[in-house]
């Protein structure tokens, strides 16, 4: 059975850094056809996504986190990564990894293009 489980949430201060893992099972892996992503979702606002994992192996991460978040894999554990630094007070929320069956999407950064989705882990960043 297809499953995506979140940890590594926490508190963290300002400028502080914190690593997410994301454990796959039932398959999902990018090696096997799948795009991987990592998403958030502060209270009431919408999932934002935050970097994707393509079937290439490619990585990348959005315009707000480049150059504070990566985002990396291991396929021999079925293990996905966010490690994030410098944070700001603005990246608190909960973080969610995902994964897409569909292998056509028109933006991988959209949480419709994704079937699967974990749990959920908080972050919380304060000054």
């Amino acid at each position: 059975q297809e499953q995506l489980v979140e940890s590594g949430g926490g508190s963290a201060q300002v400028g502080g850094s914190l690593r997410l893992s994301c454990a796959a099972s039932g398959g999902i892996s990018s090696t096997n056809g799948n795009v991987l992503g990592w998403f958030r979702q502060a209270p009431g606002k919408e999932r934002e996504g935050v970097a994707v994992i393509y079937r290439t192996g490619r990585v990348d991460v959005a315009a707000s986190v480049k150059g504070r978040f990566t985002v990396s894999q291991d396929n021999a554990m079925n293990m996905m990564y966010l490690q994030m630094s410098s944070l700001k007070p603005e990246d608190t929320a909960t973080y969610y990894c995902a994964a897409a069956i569909v292998p056509v999407c028109l933006n991988w950064y959209s949480a419709s293009c994704y079937e699967y989705w974990g749990q959920g882990t908080q972050v919380t960043v304060s000054s």
